[in-house]
């Protein structure tokens, strides 16, 4: 069954590499990439890389994609390995239809028609009749370079796209189902959408021609025109300019969000070369997903006017369901009047920087967007200030998160509206002794492992035995229970084997434990002794399913502890943000908001 193209990179894009492969090799940054032992054949020098795209072993020369590791690794044919990667992307792996395929052509025919469109608005421009777009984009301090970069062009009189694309075989139809041929209803006319117009191609994430804006020179309205909805594109779910903002991430740039085709394009000729502006509507769900897909923090700078800072509050209001400790967003604010493209004409570089490094967090610009829209000056002002910003915070779908954002937001309203504080009178030596608050107590001595404790430490390591990838993760935390003697002796045998393994697999470490004389231990830690062993510690377990599972149960045990490995995994994510640390932090995060939320852990026992 031949797959779409379009299907099989959106699951490349969900499915992130270095987590892939992370389960089961152990990997270690190297630069902008990963790298570790190869799992295809014995070495003991790492020489196996991972980049966003792809792997590549200088070794035995193995590569590929997540479509291809899965196969490789697992020994699964091609649709058992889309259909697993699929499923745990969240994706539906279309069904061969004779439907299917015709819409398939029909979306290469169009992207072809478009590719040919393109060519035509360039040539345009560079002829004598394009000279009025040409003048008005040397005029916007744009160079030749960067004018060929983005591809812009110049759409003439009506019916010349026509002409010229109809001897190369396109006709009236395929031009109409590329959005760039309208039909008069009433007459049943058709024209050419675009004319006298300066011309930006829109991209998508491959750097596919999809679709069209035209700006108009002159009086002329309506100014910007935009592309119709077609097979190919859609204004709600694509962002111009993102094939390039892809490539300038990568290079070490940052994501941000501007307002208009010439905001991207004048930002990166300064070096901003990571920018994108929504098509014509304001940001949307959809648009938010691909902006995360390529960094987990882009920055939102609309313009400095009214209009700017509404869009930015309903962008605000717009994410806020969506956040997560890993999927966030900065809020950047422009002086009165002053967009990206004025900023770094007459600033350059400097001013815009600057802007940038002056970001907000969203729980400061929730705060800064309900003040300057409810005031505090009154009584009555403040205590609706503080239940919409008590709403805001509520709009937050992690529970994890929506409770960090509620304490911050309260305080931050009674750090601004607080009296002056009273002398405070310094602490006498005995409140050491007593243990008050503001004096450093000793670490809690860990629990023995006893009764339930014992059954939920024998779970937690069957699950290692049979996800022992995992070790990456969970080993701190691991190393760090009580456990009854024999367990203890499986634990320091596991980590023992884990020091030379090149593989983390379960089969290597069973036959590891096996040859050690831990035969009787391993069993009695994966026998359904007092408690069944829960799905999570099935070796059909999914990774996702297994690691939640872990942390889950590890949670009982000692909550403190867990407490303790979700500051440490947030604090990883805020240094050094990637597919691993989100990853981590967020299993870890709806571990603890299971705990606190009392669900029980599928062991048996309803508390610890």
């Amino acid at each position: 069954m031949a797959l779409p193209p379009y299907f099989l990179e959106e699951l490349r894009i969900r499915t992130p590499l270095s987590g892939l492969i992370g389960r089961r090799v152990k990997l270690a940054r190297s630069g902008k990439q990963w790298k570790g032992c190869c799992p295809f054949h014995g070495e003991k020098t790492p020489s196996f890389y991972v980049y966003d795209d792809g792997y590549h072993c200088f070794g035995c020369g193995a590569h590929g994609d997540a479509i291809t590791f899965v196969m490789q690794s697992q020994g699964l044919p091609f649709m058992d390995a889309v259909s697993q990667l699929a499923g745990e992307a969240g994706l539906e792996v279309p069904k061969a239809t004779p439907e299917a395929a015709e819409a398939e052509r029909r979306r290469l025919d169009t992207i072809g028609v478009l590719e040919a469109a393109q060519a035509y608005y360039q040539h345009r421009l560079a002829m004598p009749e394009g000279r009025q777009g040409r003048d008005y984009l040397l005029g916007r301090g744009l160079t030749e370079a960067t004018i060929a970069r983005f591809g812009l062009g110049w759409a003439g009189e009506r019916g010349g796209l026509t002409a010229d694309l109809s001897r190369q075989g396109i006709d009236i139809e395929h031009l109409a189902d590329a959005g760039l041929i309208r039909r008069d209803e009433e007459t049943g006319r058709t024209f050419e959408l675009f004319s006298q117009r300066v011309m930006f191609p829109i991209r998508d994430r491959r750097g596919r021609i999809i679709s069209f804006g035209g700006r108009i020179l002159g009086s002329g309205q309506p100014k910007y025109v935009n592309g119709p909805e077609t097979p190919v594109f859609s204004k709600r779910r694509n962002l111009y300019g993102l094939d390039l903002a892809r490539d300038g991430v990568r290079n070490g740039g940052t994501l941000i969000v501007v307002e208009g085709y010439m905001d991207v394009i004048a930002t990166a000729q300064a070096g901003f070369t990571a920018a994108v502006a929504p098509l014509g509507t304001a940001l949307t769900n959809d648009q938010l997903d691909e902006l995360w897909r390529v960094s987990p923090c882009p920055i939102l700078c609309f313009d400095g006017d009214t209009a700017g800072t509404r869009a930015a509050a309903r962008a605000m209001d717009l994410a806020l369901p969506m956040l997560t400790p890993a999927q966030s967003l900065k809020f950047a604010t422009l002086p009165a009047g002053e967009d990206p493209d004025s900023m770094v004409r007459k600033g350059g570089a400097a001013a815009f920087q600057a802007i940038l490094d002056a970001a907000r967090s969203p729980v400061d610009a929730i705060y800064d967007f309900v003040l300057a829209e409810v005031g505090d000056r009154t009584a009555e002002q403040r205590a609706a200030a503080q239940a919409r910003l008590e709403d805001a915070a509520g709009k937050v779908a992690d529970k994890t998160l929506s409770w960090e954002y509620r304490q911050e937001l309260r305080q931050k309203f009674r750090d601004n509206h607080r009296p002056p504080p009273r002398p405070v009178r310094k602490w006498d030596n005995r409140r050491e002794t007593l243990g008050i608050p503001g004096t450093l107590r000793p670490p809690r001595p860990i629990p023995r492992a006893d009764g339930a404790a014992s059954e939920r430490s024998r779970i937690l390591t069957a699950i290692l035995l049979r996800h022992p990838y995992l070790l990456n993760d969970v080993g701190h935390a691991y190393s760090r229970l009580a456990l009854d003697p024999p367990l203890s002796r499986v634990r320091n045998a596991i980590e023992d084997w884990a020091e030379i393994a090149e593989t983390l697999d379960s089969a290597g470490l069973m036959d590891h434990l096996t040859k050690s004389g831990f035969e009787h231990d391993v069993q009695q830690a994966l026998a359904a002794s007092a408690m069944p062993l829960p799905d999570c510690a099935s070796s059909d377990a999914m990774p996702a399913e297994a690691e939640a599972g872990w942390w889950h149960i590890f949670g009982f045990l000692n909550e403190e502890l867990l407490r303790e490995e979700v500051a440490s995994a947030e604090a990883d994510a805020a240094r050094n943000l990637t597919p691993e640390t989100w990853r981590r932090q967020k299993a870890l995060v709806e571990a603890l908001a299971k705990i606190r939320s009392g669900e029980p852990d599928g062991v048996g026992f309803g508390d610890a």
